[in-house]
């Protein structure tokens, strides 16, 4: 294990209690300190398959504090992340894993385990290769209280598990084993990403900020075109449409173009048919139209969406134009480019406020560590150990998002979060500026509704920033492209 943590230890301005990321995620901990025992539980209907396990009819035992200790040191340095005191922000360590060539020679190694298999080896760098190795395949360890509640680090365990299992050679892998990762379907990840959104501010927010901005703009404009990049649900628009109604102005015609992957789903079909009874209720015209495509700079012409003359457009992108940065941005600025081609009114932009798409593997997985980190935390805080809501939240979607940073590479890794400083540049290299947001009261309100203290909302140079304990967690921002 020396070797192990010689590799994946990094030195940060101030050291901090590693305990406290077990004692905050892991009920087991404090029980075992206080002369108690793990409880076993029932395991949950919905999720009884062990994420990438191998063997799904293995036990998962709960270890004691100091196996627990050993085993999560031994592939994460919990010394790298702690809040300071309730009221302070988090002090962020970047890491420049190649800053000269003697910091790249250090770390080639690193970045051979986690990033490809190199075709040689010395004697002690395969010695901690296959030890890494063993200690996620063969400790495969959940950690757990008396309710089942698992902590994040889990989820990195398995997600290295999953990478590992795709890059290690053959005779390195445990009994050639394959890994099993149980599906989760679309109807899963909705009903997860709609218990977020009702247990958290974290989707609520982005959703008033993108209405707000959309309000906004859209003032003396009696006739309203919104064009969805990614809609798979109705969430966001309940809102929107009461507070276009109540306009004194009067209400405008409003058009909904949603680019979807599920047009013949009969929930999304039924919550649009009651959002259309809903706005003629309040007397106005609510028209909604599905494409079943994704957006793509050949998808997103006047055309292609039916733009009308007159209308004022809008381009809302709720967690999702990340998926389109890949690997170069090269694709990101075409589409960007093809919204601006489009003359938008506003582009509504939603995406988590962390760097996930660095170009080193173990830089990503220590800024992933630190942020989820952080939302785990704020779960913990708002939410009961034992509720199915919260489990359901964490495995079906907090653990996806996880699993495809630290699995995946290529095209197959889609969730390149960004920070806020790296979308101002992005898109003002299309020629978007940002709209300042003018709803700062509304969502200090909005957060008031959840009574929870960790909270924290700050603006960044006209850009809304959600976080937990002075950690980023969301940023909702407006972009327009400026008059000539």
């Amino acid at each position: 294990m020396e070797g192990i943590n010689r590799w994946l230890s990094f030195y940060v301005n101030e050291s901090v209690n590693h305990d406290f990321a077990i004692r905050r995620y892991c009920p087991a901990r404090m029980e075992q300190e206080q002369g108690g025992e793990c409880q076993d539980q029932e395991a949950l209907v919905f999720y009884d398959t062990e994420l990438c396990s191998s063997d799904a009819t293995s036990s998962t035992p709960c270890l004691a504090s100091s196996e627990v200790d050993d085993f999560v040191d031994s592939f994460i340095n919990m010394d790298q992340y702690g809040y300071e005191n309730e009221g302070q922000g988090e002090k962020h360590q970047s890491f420049d894993l190649a800053k000269d060539d003697a910091d790249a020679d250090a770390y080639s190694m690193v970045n051979g385990v986690f990033g490809y298999v190199p075709t040689t080896m010395e004697d002690s760098e395969l010695e901690i290769y296959e030890d890494l190795t063993t200690t996620i395949l063969e400790e495969k360890v959940q950690m757990c209280g008396p309710f089942g509640t698992t902590i994040p680090e889990f989820y990195f365990a398995t997600g290295l598990k999953c990478r590992l299992s795709s890059v290690l050679p053959h005779n390195v892998i445990a009994n050639g084993a394959a890994m099993d990762v149980p599906l989760i379907t679309r109807e899963n990840k909705l009903e997860a990403f709609q218990l977020l959104y009702q247990n958290t501010p974290y989707i609520a927010f982005g959703f008033m900020a993108a209405n707000e901005a959309i309000c906004q703009a859209s003032q003396g404009k009696c006739s309203i075109h919104i064009v969805d990049l990614a809609m798979e649900h109705t969430l966001q628009w309940s809102s929107l449409i009461r507070a276009l109604a109540s306009r004194t102005e009067g209400p405008p015609t409003l058009r909904i173009t949603g680019l979807t992957s599920n047009e013949d789903s009969p929930k999304l079909q039924s919550s649009m048919n009651v959002l259309v009874e809903e706005a003629t209720s309040l007397g106005m015209h609510l028209e909604f139209h599905m494409i079943s495509e994704p957006a793509s700079p050949s998808l997103l012409t006047m055309e292609n969406l039916n733009l009308r003359k007159g209308e004022a457009l809008f381009v809302n992108s709720i967690l999702q134009l990340h998926k389109y940065v890949k690997e170069s941005r090269g694709y990101l600025k075409e589409i960007l480019l093809s919204i601006k081609r489009l003359g938008p009114t506003a582009l509504t932009v939603v995406e988590q406020d962390t760097n996930h798409n660095g170009p080193f593997f173990l830089g990503r997985f220590l800024e992933s560590l630190h942020y989820y980190s952080a939302i785990f935390d704020s779960l913990e805080a708002s939410m009961l150990r034992n509720s199915q809501h919260r489990m359901k939240i964490e495995r079906l979607h907090f653990a996806e998002e996880i699993r495809n940073i630290v699995a995946y590479e290529g095209p197959d890794r889609t969730e390149r979060h960004e920070r806020v400083d790296q979308w101002r540049r992005q898109l003002g290299r299309a020629g978007f500026q940002v709209m300042p947001l003018k709803c700062t009261s509304q969502a200090r309100m909005m957060l008031s509704v959840y009574d929870c203290d960790g909270y924290t909302l700050s603006s960044e140079k006209g850009n809304l920033l959600l976080g937990w304990k002075g950690r980023p967690v969301m940023m909702a921002s407006a972009w327009q492209v400026p008059s000539l």
